[in-house]
């Protein structure tokens, strides 16, 4: 393996996933697929083949002061370099496809789309709606069909799987003209994440089809409401700064904070931008965004970390109640993502007092962290599931390939 600093690479032994979980066609043929999520300082990939992951890593710092990694081709190049190493190279004949995350679909993509230079003038005209984002996005999609330019590759977007959300969940109430001309509506993101974890949870429900709330917990945090496989309504809105309150983001906020900031503080937008995405949150509340030392803190009795994490799990539990109220009834609840998955004490906070809806936990199975962590015979099923949003590209990209190839 080549050494840089700046790349985690894996290389995984072969582990075949169950059955539920395969792309169309992985029972007979072989199909690789290289999953990119290029952000804008960082690559990250994965490649999977026949449902199992062959590998992973990371180039970070792209075009930072002092580090070797020029631009995106150049962090392109270093994953394409790690991967023939292992006789796995994006040349590889094997390749079947190459899946990209797209952060931003708007309206103009409610589901995986196969990339031709029309679908990239889309995207970039996209970018106001994701000026962070997108654009790093695009830079990996030009690399990577500049180096297989037989190859389909496919854009796999953050917002499509919220696309299916009513007027009625997606509408702000403000001018309507201002709203339709600008794109000011819910989009909601991690639509990746939520569909893998909805889609395994509704497995556990006791009856199809299934009503499931997705709780997908990280630095960055959202819930869903899902329906029959079909999201209904998402915290987040055009972008992620809205709905649970998150590591450095603040979440729901009156609006009128952004006019006070100004009038009375001399802020300007970019730093109240600032101020809101990446200095507010369970940052701006205690003074540390990992839940893990938060929790440290709560437990040797810090009085800002047990307000920070009794907010943060206040506002779950609001969401919780809210989504129930928009599905009228709930089989699964899931948590997943970096603090759902692994934060007992979270998980616990967010659903307490909530028996009377028929949620409850079981401690002893919370504590250990078991996949079903609520009680034998309870109303709601509560889950704890692992979410795979590379696993989930991949699938979305062999699904559109095997489509257009039928056509």
């Amino acid at each position: 393996m080549g050494h840089y600093q700046i790349l985690i690479s894996r290389i995984f032994a072969p582990g075949r996933r169950d059955v539920s979980d395969e792309a169309p066609g992985e029972e007979d043929d072989v199909s690789r697929v290289l999953v990119l999520n290029t952000g804008s300082s960082s690559v990250k990939y994965e490649l999977l083949s026949d449902g199992e992951r062959l590998a992973s890593g990371e180039v970070e710092r792209i075009g930072e002061p002092g580090s070797p990694v020029a631009d995106h081709e150049a962090a392109l190049k270093i994953v394409a370099d790690e991967l023939k190493e292992r006789d796995l190279g994006i040349d590889s004949p094997e390749l079947t496809a190459i899946g990209h995350r797209v952060v931003h679909g708007g309206t103009t993509f409610t589901e995986p789309t196969l990339i031709t230079d029309e679908v990239v003038e889309d995207i970039e005209r996209l970018i106001p709606l994701a000026p962070l984002h997108n654009p790093a996005n695009l830079a990996g999609i030009a690399v990577t069909r500049r180096l297989r330019p037989d190859l389909p590759q496919v854009a796999v977007f953050d917002t499509a799987f919220h696309s299916t959300i009513s007027p009625a969940a997606s509408t702000y109430a403000i001018d309507r003209e201002t709203a339709v001309r600008l794109g000011i509506r819910r989009y909601g993101f991690h639509g990746t994440s939520h569909a893998y974890v909805s889609r395994k949870a509704a497995l556990l429900a006791d009856a199809p089809p299934a009503n499931v709330i997705v709780l997908h917990l990280g630095n960055g945090a959202s819930a869903s409401a899902v329906s029959a496989g079909r999201c209904v309504d998402t915290s987040m809105g055009m972008t992620p700064l809205e709905g649970l309150v998150m590591g450095t983001r603040s979440g729901d906020l009156d609006p009128e904070v952004v006019f006070y900031l100004s009038r009375t503080e001399g802020l300007s937008i970019d730093e109240i931008d600032t101020l809101l995405n990446r200095r507010s949150g369970m940052l701006g509340l205690c003074g540390d965004n990992d839940m893990r030392a938060v929790q440290k803190r709560v437990a040797a009795g810090d009085p800002d970390a047990e307000l920070a994490l009794s907010v943060y799990c206040h506002r779950l539990r609001k969401y919780v109640g809210a989504y129930y109220a928009v599905l009228g009834t709930v089989d699964v609840i899931a948590f997943t993502g970096g603090v759902g998955e692994n934060s007992a004490p979270v998980r616990e906070r967010a659903l307490a007092g909530l028996g009377a809806l028929g949620i409850t936990v079981d401690p002893v199975r919370n504590e250990r962290g078991e996949s079903l962590i609520s009680p034998d015979g309870a109303v709601v099923k509560v889950a704890v599931i692992p979410t795979d949003e590379e696993f989930e590209i991949a699938r979305q990209t062999l699904e559109i390939v095997s489509r257009t190839n039928s056509e």
